[in-house]
């Protein structure tokens, strides 16, 4: 795989758990782990007013949970004879997309497991610096769940959009030693000037011809969520991961999120990966 170098982020929520999903990914790809154990700052002034001995007090209670979260990181790593580096970014919200950004731009995919997930901003702020801002593609491993980048079968969302066309160049090599590539249009629109005339058919033959064996599947969803749908039908077909783009704009410097990038983001129970 042309993924050398990962990187994942962690937070004081199930790091342990974040961690492991995050090296089995490594050691799978045989690539450098880049580690970056986050925290959120509260900011330093309160209204018009300076922060007191209460923020210093909990700002070094902070900082030596995500020191102690490095250390165990760090252990863990080396005793599974891991190439690896690890970091502590702890800041203000704009200051660790930022960070994130910065970072991203040297690693090859992006991994968060459910304890990060479980903080929305953290989230955001991930998703905001490394897929929107450093263009790299986000693996979200649910801690109950194997997660593999070598997988045998792929669920592809497709919706003829240049999102889902990069996120598909981004998985085009695993898809090439998949087994199966499930083309899954959800409501397809059949306009020939946005799907060419038949739903898939264009995506398809693109595949075919870097030797991708394609299913296409046009999909009802009879008023459900895209998410559900496509996520029903992954656990139908034993897909090993997802692969969809992520949709959203900018607005002031806050990322705002199409409506199933965020689903997925806040409640996927599968391996997907996001890419724009």
């Amino acid at each position: 795989m042309s993924f050398k170098t990962v990187l994942a982020m962690i937070g004081n929520t199930d790091p342990t758990a974040d961690l492991a999903r995050a090296m089995e990914i490594a050691i799978e790809l045989e690539a450098h782990l880049s580690v970056v154990v986050i925290g959120l700052a509260v900011p330093a002034t309160m209204g018009d007013f300076p922060a007191g001995t209460v923020w210093l007090d909990q700002r070094d209670e902070d900082l030596r949970l995500l020191d102690g979260i490095r250390k165990q990181a760090a252990a863990a790593c080396t005793t599974n004879g891991l190439s690896f580096d690890i970091d502590v970014t702890y800041a203000e919200g704009v200051f660790v997309g930022e960070e994130i950004h910065r970072r991203a731009l040297y690693a090859d995919v992006l991994v968060i497991g459910d304890g990060v997930r479980s903080d929305s901003v953290l989230t955001r702020k991930i998703v905001d610096g490394g897929v929107f801002e450093a263009g790299r593609p986000l693996l979200l491993v649910p801690k109950n769940l194997k997660t593999t980048l070598k997988p045998r079968r792929i669920l592809l969302a497709w919706n003829s959009r240049a999102e889902a066309a990069r996120a598909a160049r981004e998985a085009l090599e695993m898809m090439t030693w998949a087994e199966e590539v499930h083309v899954v249009l959800v409501d397809p629109d059949s306009s020939y000037w946005v799907s060419g005339g038949e739903p898939g058919a264009d995506v398809a033959a693109y595949l075919a011809r870097h030797g991708i064996n394609v299913v296409v599947e046009q999909l009802a969803s009879g008023g459900r969520p895209v998410e559900d749908v496509l996520e029903r039908h992954a656990l139908e077909i034993n897909a090993d991961l997802i692969v969809m783009g992520a949709y959203g704009h900018s607005r002031l410097r806050e990322r705002v999120f199409g409506g199933v990038t965020a689903s997925i983001l806040e409640k996927s129970k599968l391996p997907v990966l996001i890419a724009r």
